[in-house]
Formats: structure tokens, sequence, C-alpha cells
């Protein structure tokens, strides 16, 4: 008869030392809603309705379309052509190519078309900056208005010792302030003023980061 050794149990495992997690624990996740993308989940621009510019567009091509419509169908029925759609037929007929009604009404059609385009192609809203997109595709999209950013960007170059003023542009792709000083130093200042405006524009957390350009100067004559 063969005897086999008795099985030895494990000692207990050491237990896991203060604020570090077991091995057999799952990775940490971020909080939901505050994992910041990456450069393959950059945050669009938010797209304008163009409500006011589509509804006059749409209102001018039905007005144009019912009234001929209606001529075309007062002709069908044995009366006469309207007096408008005759001086127009014998406009286009008789004028050349080259006069001056005939070029004029063709740049007025041509940049019409070409501000139709040109409203079709951009997403507008320039006033509107998208903030950073989660890892979720489906996750909620959030922008910050400019003239907020520069409230905010304010208040922070205000809490810099020595600025008594401070003058905040926003712009979609530049950031320029302007800081009145007091008292101290001026590069002092101005690298405290910067220091600060990074960090606020950290904390707002935009998609795209525009290029801070910050002035300080002597408060007074």
């Amino acid at each position: 008869m063969t005897h086999q050794p008795p099985a030895v149990s494990d000692p207990d495992p050491e237990p896991p030392a203060p604020g570090r997690p077991p091995d057999d624990a799952p990775p940490p996740t971020s909080p939901p809603g505050r994992t910041i993308a990456g450069p393959d989940h950059a945050a669009p621009r938010w797209w304008s309705e163009r409500r006011l510019p589509a509804a006059a567009a749409a209102l001018l091509v039905l007005a144009a379309s019912a009234f001929t419509l209606f001529d075309v169908a007062r002709v069908r029925t044995g009366h006469t052509a309207a007096a408008w759609r005759k001086t127009l037929a014998d406009e286009l007929a008789t004028r050349p190519i080259d006069d001056p009604w005939v070029i004029t009404g063709a740049a007025v059609a041509a940049a019409l078309g070409l501000f139709l385009l040109v409203l079709a192609l951009t997403p507008g809203r320039r006033h509107l900056l998208p903030m950073a997109a989660t890892a979720d595709p489906d996750g909620p999209r959030a922008v910050l208005d400019r003239d907020g950013a520069a409230r905010l960007l304010r208040d922070a170059a205000l809490r810099v010792p020595g600025v008594s003023h401070a003058d905040i542009r926003v712009r979609r792709r530049r950031i320029n302030a302007r800081a009145q000083v007091t008292f101290r130093d001026l590069d002092t200042v101005r690298t405290e003023v910067t220091g600060a405006l990074t960090a606020q524009l950290d904390a707002l957390a935009l998609a795209q980061v525009p290029r801070l350009t910050v002035r300080a100067r002597r408060h007074g004559p």
C-alpha cells in the first residue's frame, strides 16, 4: 500500500497593508463622468441650427414657387401671363451678358449662394468653448460660454496680490490678459497671474486650451 503525504494547508495570507488593495481586487476605475477623453475622443464643436437663415431661404423659395405656379396655372386655363413674367422674360431675352444689371444680379446671387454654403459647412456658435469629452461615447457633452470663462479667469487674476484690475479677452484660440498692478514687482506679479490663470484653465477642462498671453502694467499715470 502506498502512503501519500498529508496535505499541508497554506498559512493564512498576510493581510494587505492599510490603503493597499488586495492582489485579487479589480483595477481601480475613475468615477463616472470624470474620465477625460484622449485624442481619439476629441470633443467637437457644437453646430448651430441656423433657424433664421433656413426659414428665410425657405420662405423666399416658397414665395417664388407659389407666384410662378399660380401664373402658369392661369395661363393653362386660358388667361394671359402676368405682366411681371412678361417683363422678366423680355429682359432676359434682350439684355446682353455684359449688361451692368445682369452682372449685378449675378454677383448678388453668387454672394447669397456663397453665404448659404458657408452657413451650411461651418458649425457656428463661436461663443461656446467645448469642454473635454468623457471616454464614454454616449456620455454627456458640455460647453462653456466665453464670457463665463472670462469672468472666472478675471476672478482668478484679481486674487493675485497687487492686481487692482484685470481685463480678460477669451477667443477660440487665444486668451489675452492684461493686469494693472498697484504694488509689487511687475515681473513677479505677471508670473503669479500666469500661474493662476493656467491653474484656472486646467480646472475648466476645455477640450482645446487657447494660448494664454499675459501683460502687466503699473496702475496710474
